[in-house]
Protein backbone atom coordinates (compact mmCIF):
# COMPACT_ATOMS: atom_id res chain seq x y z
CA UNK A 1 0.00 0.00 0.00
CA UNK A 2 1.19 3.24 -0.95
CA UNK A 3 0.48 5.99 1.97
CA UNK A 4 -0.03 9.09 1.03
CA UNK A 5 1.46 12.13 3.05
CA UNK A 6 -1.66 14.61 3.13
CA UNK A 7 -1.05 18.10 4.45
CA UNK A 8 -3.27 19.42 7.30
CA UNK A 9 -2.32 22.94 5.72
CA UNK A 10 -3.95 22.33 2.50
CA UNK A 11 -8.39 22.20 2.67
CA UNK A 12 -8.70 19.56 -0.10
CA UNK A 13 -6.13 17.21 1.60
CA UNK A 14 -8.32 17.03 5.18
CA UNK A 15 -11.40 17.07 2.77
CA UNK A 16 -9.18 13.72 1.41
CA UNK A 17 -8.37 12.73 4.27
CA UNK A 18 -12.29 12.47 4.96
CA UNK A 19 -13.05 10.36 1.84
CA UNK A 20 -10.49 7.88 3.42
CA UNK A 21 -12.14 7.34 6.59
CA UNK A 22 -15.46 7.16 5.02
CA UNK A 23 -14.35 4.66 2.60
CA UNK A 24 -13.00 2.34 5.41
CA UNK A 25 -9.26 3.06 5.57
CA UNK A 26 -6.95 4.41 7.64
CA UNK A 27 -5.47 7.61 8.32
CA UNK A 28 -2.80 9.02 10.76
CA UNK A 29 -4.87 12.42 12.41
CA UNK A 30 -2.29 14.22 14.72
CA UNK A 31 -4.14 15.15 18.14
CA UNK A 32 -2.85 17.33 20.87
CA UNK A 33 -1.00 14.59 22.43
CA UNK A 34 -0.03 12.07 19.86
CA UNK A 35 -0.69 11.10 16.22
CA UNK A 36 -3.52 8.66 16.04
CA UNK A 37 -4.58 5.99 13.97
CA UNK A 38 -7.87 6.46 13.02
CA UNK A 39 -11.13 4.73 11.52
CA UNK A 40 -14.62 5.10 10.89
CA UNK A 41 -15.69 3.96 15.05
CA UNK A 42 -19.33 2.81 13.45
CA UNK A 43 -17.40 0.52 10.85
CA UNK A 44 -16.26 -2.47 12.50
CA UNK A 45 -14.09 -3.70 9.43
CA UNK A 46 -12.55 -0.50 9.11
CA UNK A 47 -11.91 -0.48 12.58
CA UNK A 48 -10.66 -3.67 12.57
CA UNK A 49 -7.90 -2.49 10.17
CA UNK A 50 -6.52 -0.89 13.43
CA UNK A 51 -5.17 -3.62 15.33
CA UNK A 52 -3.81 -5.21 11.72
CA UNK A 53 -1.70 -2.51 11.00
CA UNK A 54 -0.28 -2.19 14.67
CA UNK A 55 -0.28 -5.76 15.47
CA UNK A 56 -2.75 -4.98 18.16
CA UNK A 57 -4.73 -7.48 20.46
CA UNK A 58 -8.16 -7.92 19.60
CA UNK A 59 -9.05 -7.58 22.79
CA UNK A 60 -6.62 -4.48 24.02
CA UNK A 61 -9.67 -1.63 23.54
CA UNK A 62 -9.90 1.59 21.87
CA UNK A 63 -10.45 5.30 22.37
CA UNK A 64 -13.66 7.14 20.48
CA UNK A 65 -13.12 10.87 19.26
CA UNK A 66 -15.98 12.65 19.09
CA UNK A 67 -16.30 16.26 17.71
CA UNK A 68 -19.30 17.33 20.25
CA UNK A 69 -20.13 16.59 23.72
CA UNK A 70 -23.46 16.00 22.32
CA UNK A 71 -22.31 12.53 20.71
CA UNK A 72 -21.77 11.23 24.22
CA UNK A 73 -25.21 9.56 24.17
CA UNK A 74 -24.26 7.97 20.95
CA UNK A 75 -21.56 5.63 22.20
CA UNK A 76 -22.22 5.36 26.33
CA UNK A 77 -24.75 5.10 28.49
CA UNK A 78 -25.48 5.92 32.13
CA UNK A 79 -23.69 8.97 31.89
CA UNK A 80 -23.14 10.73 34.98
CA UNK A 81 -23.14 14.64 35.54
CA UNK A 82 -19.63 14.65 36.35
CA UNK A 83 -19.04 13.43 32.76
CA UNK A 84 -20.53 16.86 31.76
CA UNK A 85 -18.65 18.54 34.59
CA UNK A 86 -15.16 17.10 33.09
CA UNK A 87 -16.69 17.96 29.53
CA UNK A 88 -17.17 21.58 30.65
CA UNK A 89 -13.53 21.90 32.16
CA UNK A 90 -11.46 20.05 30.01
CA UNK A 91 -12.55 19.29 26.47
CA UNK A 92 -12.01 19.91 23.76
CA UNK A 93 -8.32 18.18 25.79
CA UNK A 94 -6.37 15.04 26.87
CA UNK A 95 -8.80 14.08 29.23
CA UNK A 96 -10.53 10.46 28.38
CA UNK A 97 -13.55 9.41 29.88
CA UNK A 98 -14.33 5.66 30.63
CA UNK A 99 -17.77 5.12 30.49
CA UNK A 100 -20.61 2.24 30.15
CA UNK A 101 -20.98 1.70 26.80
CA UNK A 102 -23.83 2.54 24.33
CA UNK A 103 -26.06 -0.80 23.30
CA UNK A 104 -25.24 0.37 19.85
CA UNK A 105 -21.00 0.98 20.01
CA UNK A 106 -19.46 -2.27 18.19
CA UNK A 107 -17.61 -4.14 20.37
CA UNK A 108 -14.40 -4.41 17.99
CA UNK A 109 -13.80 -0.80 19.74
CA UNK A 110 -13.99 -1.95 23.24
CA UNK A 111 -12.69 -4.98 22.93
CA UNK A 112 -15.41 -7.02 24.05
CA UNK A 113 -15.54 -4.90 27.18
CA UNK A 114 -19.15 -3.49 28.91
CA UNK A 115 -17.10 -0.26 28.85
CA UNK A 116 -15.86 2.75 25.99
CA UNK A 117 -13.44 5.69 26.50
CA UNK A 118 -14.26 8.49 24.79
CA UNK A 119 -12.69 12.46 24.49
CA UNK A 120 -12.73 15.12 22.40
CA UNK A 121 -9.53 16.22 20.60
CA UNK A 122 -8.13 19.88 20.92
CA UNK A 123 -6.70 19.58 17.54
CA UNK A 124 -7.58 21.88 14.95
CA UNK A 125 -7.03 19.61 12.14
CA UNK A 126 -8.80 16.72 14.31
CA UNK A 127 -11.55 19.02 15.72
CA UNK A 128 -12.26 20.15 12.69
CA UNK A 129 -12.12 16.96 10.07
CA UNK A 130 -15.01 15.72 13.18
CA UNK A 131 -17.40 18.40 13.35
CA UNK A 132 -17.11 18.63 9.32
CA UNK A 133 -18.02 15.08 8.81
CA UNK A 134 -19.85 14.18 11.88
CA UNK A 135 -18.06 11.38 12.13
CA UNK A 136 -16.92 9.65 15.26
CA UNK A 137 -13.03 8.06 15.48
CA UNK A 138 -11.57 4.85 17.04
CA UNK A 139 -7.71 6.07 17.75
CA UNK A 140 -5.48 4.60 19.15
CA UNK A 141 -1.62 6.00 18.93
CA UNK A 142 -0.17 5.57 15.28
CA UNK A 143 2.42 3.27 16.29
CA UNK A 144 3.57 -0.70 15.53
CA UNK A 145 1.76 -2.26 19.34
CA UNK A 146 3.96 -1.29 22.12
CA UNK A 147 6.51 0.68 20.29
CA UNK A 148 7.19 4.49 20.50
CA UNK A 149 4.04 6.46 20.10
CA UNK A 150 4.17 9.35 17.27
CA UNK A 151 4.56 13.16 17.61
CA UNK A 152 5.26 14.24 14.11
CA UNK A 153 4.08 12.53 10.43
CA UNK A 154 7.31 11.62 9.66
CA UNK A 155 7.31 8.91 13.25
CA UNK A 156 4.07 7.62 11.58
CA UNK A 157 5.67 6.87 8.05
CA UNK A 158 8.92 5.49 9.42
CA UNK A 159 6.90 3.14 11.61
CA UNK A 160 3.74 2.36 9.64
CA UNK A 161 4.38 3.75 6.05
CA UNK A 162 2.86 0.92 3.53
CA UNK A 163 0.09 -0.24 6.05
CA UNK A 164 -1.80 2.43 5.79
CA UNK A 165 -3.46 4.86 3.87
CA UNK A 166 -2.76 8.09 4.41
CA UNK A 167 -0.88 10.94 7.30
CA UNK A 168 -2.52 14.02 7.52
CA UNK A 169 0.73 15.86 8.42
CA UNK A 170 -0.33 18.74 11.06
CA UNK A 171 3.32 19.42 12.42
CA UNK A 172 4.30 18.48 16.00
CA UNK A 173 1.84 17.12 18.77
CA UNK A 174 2.07 19.85 21.80
CA UNK A 175 1.71 17.35 24.76
CA UNK A 176 3.86 14.37 23.89
CA UNK A 177 2.27 12.19 26.14
CA UNK A 178 -1.05 10.35 25.52
CA UNK A 179 -4.53 11.49 27.18
CA UNK A 180 -5.46 11.21 31.07
CA UNK A 181 -8.14 8.33 31.32
CA UNK A 182 -10.90 8.73 34.33
CA UNK A 183 -12.72 5.90 35.05
CA UNK A 184 -16.23 6.96 35.60
CA UNK A 185 -18.16 3.68 35.54
CA UNK A 186 -17.46 3.51 39.79
CA UNK A 187 -16.67 5.60 42.52
CA UNK A 188 -14.80 6.43 44.15
CA UNK A 189 -13.64 7.96 40.27
CA UNK A 190 -10.14 6.70 39.53
CA UNK A 191 -7.03 8.05 37.17
CA UNK A 192 -6.38 4.77 34.92
CA UNK A 193 -3.89 6.39 32.67
CA UNK A 194 -1.93 9.12 34.03
CA UNK A 195 -1.48 11.96 31.24
CA UNK A 196 -1.49 15.47 31.33
CA UNK A 197 -4.33 16.53 33.11
CA UNK A 198 -3.48 15.21 36.84
CA UNK A 199 -5.94 13.79 39.62
CA UNK A 200 -5.75 16.92 41.48
CA UNK A 201 -7.07 18.98 38.92
CA UNK A 202 -9.93 16.81 38.17
CA UNK A 203 -10.54 16.40 42.18
CA UNK A 204 -11.07 20.03 42.45
CA UNK A 205 -13.06 19.96 39.42
CA UNK A 206 -15.43 17.54 40.45
CA UNK A 207 -15.27 18.90 44.21
CA UNK A 208 -14.33 15.26 45.33
CA UNK A 209 -11.66 13.43 45.35
CA UNK A 210 -10.01 10.92 42.26
CA UNK A 211 -8.12 8.57 42.87
CA UNK A 212 -4.82 7.63 41.65
CA UNK A 213 -3.76 3.91 42.29
CA UNK A 214 -0.29 2.96 41.05
CA UNK A 215 -1.57 -0.63 40.29
CA UNK A 216 -4.67 -1.41 38.81
CA UNK A 217 -6.58 -4.63 36.88
CA UNK A 218 -8.59 -2.77 34.91
CA UNK A 219 -7.93 -3.11 30.76
CA UNK A 220 -7.40 0.56 29.47
CA UNK A 221 -5.68 1.71 25.81
CA UNK A 222 -1.44 1.94 27.05
CA UNK A 223 -1.52 0.38 30.11
CA UNK A 224 0.28 -2.81 29.65
CA UNK A 225 3.27 -3.26 31.45
CA UNK A 226 5.79 -3.26 28.50
CA UNK A 227 4.63 -0.23 25.93
CA UNK A 228 6.06 2.87 24.68
CA UNK A 229 9.57 1.33 23.64
CA UNK A 230 12.37 2.05 21.71
CA UNK A 231 14.19 -0.91 19.93
CA UNK A 232 17.13 -0.24 22.18
CA UNK A 233 16.79 -1.63 25.83
CA UNK A 234 16.24 1.47 27.74
CA UNK A 235 17.17 1.93 31.39
CA UNK A 236 16.29 4.22 34.21
CA UNK A 237 19.10 5.47 36.12
CA UNK A 238 20.33 8.21 38.41
CA UNK A 239 22.97 11.00 38.36
CA UNK A 240 25.24 8.98 40.88
CA UNK A 241 25.16 5.97 38.00
CA UNK A 242 25.67 8.09 34.92
CA UNK A 243 28.60 10.18 36.97
CA UNK A 244 30.01 6.51 37.46
CA UNK A 245 30.12 5.90 34.15
CA UNK A 246 33.50 6.01 31.64
CA UNK A 247 32.30 5.54 28.25
CA UNK A 248 31.17 2.46 26.82
CA UNK A 249 27.99 2.54 24.10
CA UNK A 250 25.65 4.54 26.23
CA UNK A 251 22.89 6.41 25.08
CA UNK A 252 21.88 9.27 27.76
CA UNK A 253 19.16 11.49 28.00
CA UNK A 254 20.05 13.74 30.91
CA UNK A 255 18.04 16.02 33.19
CA UNK A 256 21.06 17.50 35.49
CA UNK A 257 24.22 19.33 34.01
CA UNK A 258 27.06 16.40 33.35
CA UNK A 259 30.33 16.63 32.09
CA UNK A 260 31.54 14.86 29.34
CA UNK A 261 31.29 11.04 30.21
CA UNK A 262 32.76 9.68 26.97
CA UNK A 263 29.27 8.32 25.40
CA UNK A 264 26.31 10.66 23.65
CA UNK A 265 23.82 12.34 25.35
CA UNK A 266 21.08 15.04 25.26
CA UNK A 267 20.16 17.19 28.28
CA UNK A 268 16.29 16.99 28.45
CA UNK A 269 14.08 20.23 29.66
CA UNK A 270 14.11 20.65 33.53
CA UNK A 271 10.30 21.70 33.13
CA UNK A 272 7.21 18.45 32.98
CA UNK A 273 5.20 19.60 29.85
CA UNK A 274 8.74 20.25 27.62
CA UNK A 275 10.09 17.49 29.25
CA UNK A 276 6.87 15.38 28.31
CA UNK A 277 6.80 17.15 24.89
CA UNK A 278 9.91 15.80 23.90
CA UNK A 279 10.54 12.18 25.56
CA UNK A 280 9.34 10.23 22.94
CA UNK A 281 10.77 12.22 20.19
CA UNK A 282 14.24 12.06 22.12
CA UNK A 283 13.98 8.02 22.95
CA UNK A 284 13.57 7.97 19.20
CA UNK A 285 16.63 10.11 17.93
CA UNK A 286 18.63 7.74 20.86
CA UNK A 287 16.80 5.03 19.30
CA UNK A 288 18.98 5.62 16.08
CA UNK A 289 22.48 6.37 17.51
CA UNK A 290 23.04 2.29 17.58
CA UNK A 291 23.63 1.98 21.25
CA UNK A 292 23.66 -1.01 23.35
CA UNK A 293 21.51 0.84 25.95
CA UNK A 294 19.74 4.30 26.67
CA UNK A 295 20.26 5.44 29.97
CA UNK A 296 17.53 7.78 31.35
CA UNK A 297 18.27 10.00 34.33
CA UNK A 298 15.36 9.62 36.76
CA UNK A 299 12.86 12.48 36.53
CA UNK A 300 11.79 14.62 40.05
CA UNK A 301 9.28 12.37 42.07
CA UNK A 302 6.11 14.64 42.09
CA UNK A 303 2.44 14.37 41.34
CA UNK A 304 2.69 16.32 37.78
CA UNK A 305 5.70 14.00 36.87
CA UNK A 306 3.60 10.68 37.00
CA UNK A 307 2.56 10.64 33.54
CA UNK A 308 6.49 10.73 32.63
CA UNK A 309 7.42 8.11 35.73
CA UNK A 310 4.48 5.86 33.67
CA UNK A 311 5.50 6.26 30.33
CA UNK A 312 9.07 5.26 31.13
CA UNK A 313 8.50 2.56 33.74
CA UNK A 314 6.90 1.18 30.79
CA UNK A 315 9.58 1.88 28.04
CA UNK A 316 12.14 0.16 30.44
CA UNK A 317 10.06 -3.18 31.11
CA UNK A 318 11.22 -6.38 29.01
CA UNK A 319 8.55 -9.06 29.15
Amino acid sequence: MNTQHLLASDSKDIEQAKDILASGELVAIPTETVYGLAADASNPEAVKKIFAAKGRPANHPLIVHIGAVEQLSEWAKDIPQQAYQIAKAYWPGPVTLLLSKADQATPVVTGGLDTIGIRMPAHDVFATLLKSSGMAVAAPSANPYKKLSPTSAQHVLNSLGGKIAAVLDGGDCTHGLESTIIDLTQKPFRILRSGPVTAAQLSETLGEEVLSPKAHTVAVPGNVTSHYQPNTRVRLVDLAEIESAKGGNIACLHISAIENQGFQSKQMPTDVALYSHDLYRALDEADKWGCEEIWVERPPISDEWLAVHDRLSRAQSKL
